[in-house]
């Protein structure tokens, strides 16, 4: 009687056994034993006027059952949960694609997601929309309700996918990649067996649990290092640590971040270029949908970092063994379905970084790019159907650059600092389409309310491993007319490369100080690398920068980008295509 009554005020399997000190499959079993099962209640999304055509379903511990299952052959879709800075709405995109196709291929769609502010639980995507929660527990109800010849988790980001696992021990069927390959792929000693199977080249690291572990491994790979707890969303609690100091700090707090899981200690290849390959295999053949150039160096988190399709610095031969190596790993892993692999190169070297076999945050940008519904495509697959039935069987490689810019929230946030890194910050993303990548990135900024200056007084400030790639940067915007002011060190620097440079107060040698400068309305760009310590000098400048809607560059490598999309600008006439006349050539 007592489960009745918990499980009507709310309580959840696994809070019941954490308050009973029991594991959580055995309060699951006795409460099945029990007879106490969730009902499910019909929200009418049409108010009694019409016949609602997709009932929104919920559970709950009372009364009749108000939506029984259908009989058809149906597949069951896990969305990506709540929306929350590290999420990504973009695999609603691909769960909202993935429905179309599956409906269109004769499927009853079910869709779960508990977040009414997307896509995926608009009334006319899928034929069942269950708003619950994307717990085993809840997630498991509607399967053994429904009875699906399948559950798709590739779809929905890092919540879902933790479930592939839990989910086919408990005898789900899940399409696509299986949950042992998902499995192979996130847990790292098992990855690391697999490059080294392969022979292929990863940053050297190891895996630490506890405080002792960390310090012996991280003096062991070098510092600075990369870490983070595995199997987290977003880079959550992911950090580029100079010293041991900062290491102990990080690991006494980073230890909650991942319960049951090790921390992952990585050397951090400084100044990487960092490369994204999506693709999609049937099991057999595979395609790489697109290879995106991250702007910004690895150490960026990828959701955050501008990117460029096709790459605009790697040779041929590189993008050769990039597609080779992501066809490698996919065939390895038996990939059903869609791919993302991260990879660096450092020293001419290929590195991979991480491999997801599962939708990328990266795959609404790559189809818009190449004209390709990747995310259909890839549910007609794990469906059943082949690349070669589809019609998708080569890359395609756009005669166009597309430049995909992500979008911070940083405005709303007072108080927050502005400089990007392993964690993600960004809650959306634009993209700039033209011939070249200078327009198509200036096109980018410009859709993300970054609008580039054409003329006045550009601040620079940059820290001193940064000094010797500053010289195009100076002279490119000295050449277009722009006036130049920095901190003393830089300037000196500037002056030294023969250009006029003005200087001007950091903010702790008083005012008249730059941030004075940037509130009287003289500057009109910011570039401002800052170094590891992150002074308070420094955060006050990408402040004001923010609160003044001025253009601010905190990498070297978006500074230049945004050079050459200024130069673009004023010496190039600035079109507007629609996306599907670049798709007819």
């Amino acid at each position: 009687a007592y489960f009745s009554e918990f499980k009507a005020m709310g309580f959840s399997d696994r809070r019941i056994a954490d308050l009973r000190g029991i594991d959580e499959g055995a309060v699951a079993s006795a409460r099945r034993d029990a007879g106490v099962t969730p009902v499910f209640k019909s929200v009418d999304t049409c108010g009694a006027e019409f016949e609602a055509f997709t009932p929104y379903l919920y559970s709950t511990y009372e009364g009749e059952d108000e939506a029984p299952p259908t009989a058809r052959k149906k597949v069951i879709i896990l969305g990506g949960g709540p929306n929350r800075i590290g999420q990504g709405i973009e695999f609603d995109y691909c769960c909202v694609h993935a429905s179309m196709a599956l409906k269109d291929a004769g499927f009853e769609t079910i869709m779960v997601n508990c977040n009414p502010e997307t896509v995926s639980t608009d009334y006319d995507i899928s034929d069942r929309l269950y708003f619950e929660p994307l717990t085993f527990e809840d997630v498991m109800a509607i399967a053994e309700r429904e009875r699906p010849v399948g559950v798709i988790v590739q779809f929905g980001g890092q919540t879902p996918l933790k479930l592939a696992v839990p989910l086919a021990r408990a005898g789900v069927p899940i399409l696509g990649t299986t949950p042992d390959a998902i499995d192979r792929a996130e847990d790292r000693e098992r990855f690391n067996a697999m490059v080294t199977k392969l022979g292929l080249r990863q940053p050297e690291g190891v895996l630490a649990r506890g405080l002792e572990d960390a310090v012996a491994g991280a003096s062991k790979v070098g510092y600075p290092v990369l870490i983070r707890p595995s199997y987290v969303l977003g880079g959550r609690a992911m950090e580029v640590i100079p010293n041991e100091e900062e290491l102990r700090r990080y690991v006494t707090q980073a230890l909650q971040a991942s319960e049951r899981h090790p921390l992952l200690i990585d050397r951090y290849l400084q100044g990487a270029i960092e490369v994204d390959v999506d693709a999609i295999s049937d099991g057999e053949l595979v395609v790489v949908g697109g290879i995106m150039e991250h702007v910004e160096h690895a150490g960026i988190h990828s959701g955050d970092s501008a990117c460029a399709l096709p790459p605009t610095t790697l040779s041929g031969a590189l993008q050769q063994e990039l597609i080779r190596q992501t066809k490698l790993l996919a065939r390895e892993l038996g990939v059903i379905g869609l791919i993302n692999i991260q990879y660096a190169i450092y020293g001419g070297e290929v590195y991979i970084l991480e491999v997801n076999p599962r939708a990328s945050r990266t795959i609404p940008f790559v189809s818009k790019a190449i004209g390709v519904p990747l995310a259909k495509h890839a549910a007609l697959v794990m469906a059943g159907k082949k690349l070669s039935e589809i019609g998708f069987t080569s890359e395609r490689v756009p005669s166009h650059v597309a430049v995909k810019e992500s979008v911070f929230p940083f405005g709303r946030f007072p108080g927050v600092d502005t400089i990007l890194g392993p964690e993600m910050k960004s809650t959306g993303e634009v993209m700039g389409i033209d011939t070249t990548f200078a327009m198509a990135f200036a096109k980018a900024e410009l859709a993300a309310s970054s609008n580039l200056p054409d003329a006045g007084l550009v601040f620079i400030s940059v820290r001193d491993e940064d000094k010797p790639s500053l010289e195009p940067i100076a002279r490119g915007l000295v050449a277009m007319g722009f006036d130049l002011i920095a901190t003393r060190g830089t300037a000196t620097h500037i002056r030294k490369l023969g250009l006029n440079c003005d200087s001007v107060n950091k903010v702790l040698e008083g005012s008249p100080h730059i941030v004075d400068a940037m509130k009287a309305g003289r500057v009109a760009m910011v570039v401002n690398t800052p170094d590891a310590s992150g002074t308070k000098d420094s955060f006050s400048i990408r402040r004001t920068a923010l609160e003044m809607r001025l253009p601010y560059f905190t990498t070297m490598a978006g500074a230049k980008a945004a050079v050459e999309g200024i130069y673009a600008l004023k010496h190039e006439r600035f079109e507007v295509r629609a996306l599907q006349d670049y798709h007819q050539g």
